[in-house]
């Protein structure tokens, strides 16, 4: 059986699929593993690393795959080299990609998207979207940090006192609650929102403050799936009115929002950004979901009236090293339930719970409900 670790043609991609640790343990289940050229090279990892641990690099790496894993969803000029029947595995960005989907089914390709992985005690060690919304969080403090022309901690001289950064998190996810964590170990005095009630004692536990209005709504506001509801135009209205007295006083801003298949909620507006302080900093996590900051764009820093907006995609590539590790062993972990131990072959068991919620395609259709040719 055979593995292939694309490398991504995404110039703006620099994560891989897999990390010299994950082919050691590959290699262990008897698999063959191949690596495209330089597929891992932006990621801190060169192919002697990868050759070292047992892979092939060549540059047919993909041609008699059985199986295929990357970062991102497949091309066209990609699916043209992976074998009928191959399983492709990625972060494959689904919602509002129907033509993309369909062209994988034509292509006779079982993709998988790593991103619908059921959030089950089984398949936490699976959880893309943790893992890498973990860095994410983490980097945008950094990016914040960096774009912000004054220290995070208090520091007391002998010149004078420089209070601390007020860091204001929205939307309390994985992302996050690593963002808090973030900003309270740089020293900052950290506060944070989100509409699901069980958010409010894991920020307090980090020592941060809790904001939000907390009426009957407040109380179901999460689904079973623990992701966030969408709430009503009058508890928007309530919230907005709370934070946007509370964005005056604020240094930093870190939005995190994003519901499953949604455009991003608008938490921010232009009139909040411009009641900012000069010199203030928002960072929008959810850019790529067309943001949860009026005026932020996509892969630059907006400016305006001197409050920085910044809007960097796909954070977690920022910390590419890291990013693939985490990914890589994510990978691993799903593709092991896919083997046979005894016999080194693939063995996939489509009624596996975690099979149904991931696979996309087989046998030349569309085959998750999510994602079913709407019938005319």
């Amino acid at each position: 059986m055979k593995i292939a670790v694309a490398k991504e043609i995404d110039p703006s991609e620099p994560r891989v699929a897999a990390s010299p640790d994950t082919v050691k343990k590959f290699k262990a289940l008897g698999v063959d593993i191949a690596v495209e050229p330089g597929a891992g090279v932006k990621s801190g990892m060169p192919d002697s690393e990868f050759t070292a641990a047992g892979a092939t690099v060549s540059a047919d790496a993909v041609k008699d795959a059985d199986i295929v894993i990357k970062v991102k969803r497949p091309e066209a000029s990609e699916l043209a080299k992976y074998k009928r029947g191959a399983l492709v595995i990625a972060i494959m960005d689904p919602y509002g990609n129907d033509a993309a989907i369909k062209m994988m089914a034509d292509a006779g390709i079982s993709a998988f998207a790593m991103e619908l992985m059921p959030r089950i005690t089984r398949a936490q060690v699976m959880d893309v979207l943790s893992s890498q919304a973990n860095l994410a969080g983490y980097r945008a403090v950094i990016e914040a940090a960096e774009a912000f022309g004054r220290a995070f901690p208090m520091m007391m001289t002998a010149a004078g006192t420089v209070p601390a950064a007020k860091v204001f998190v929205m939307g309390v996810g994985v992302a996050g609650l690593q963002a808090i964590a973030t900003a309270r170990r740089l020293g900052a005095v950290v506060t944070a929102t989100d509409v699901r009630p069980a958010t409010k004692e894991q920020v307090e536990s980090l020592g941060a403050k809790f904001l939000a209005v907390e009426d009957e709504e407040f109380k179901n506001a999460q689904t079973a799936g623990g992701y966030a509801k969408e709430m009503s135009k009058e508890y928007q209205a309530k919230q907005a009115a709370l934070t946007a007295e509370h964005i005056k006083k604020q240094d930093i801003i870190i939005t995190t929002a994003l519901i499953p298949g949604r455009p991003a909620p608008r938490l921010v507006t232009t009139e909040m950004v411009k009641s900012m302080k000069p010199g203030s900093v928002l960072v929008d996590l959810a850019v790529e979901r067309g943001g949860n900051v009026e005026g932020v764009r996509s892969g630059e820093t907006a400016d305006i009236d001197g409050v920085k907006i910044v809007g960097f995609p796909n954070l977690a590539s920022r910390v590419a090293a890291s990013a693939s590790s985490l990914y890589a062993r994510n990978l691993l972990s799903f593709i092991e339930t896919l083997i046979d131990k005894s016999t080194k072959a693939l063995a996939v068991n489509w009624d596996d719970e975690l099979v149904k919620a991931t696979a996309l395609t087989k046998d030349g259709a569309v085959i998750h409900p999510n994602f079913q040719p709407k019938s005319a």
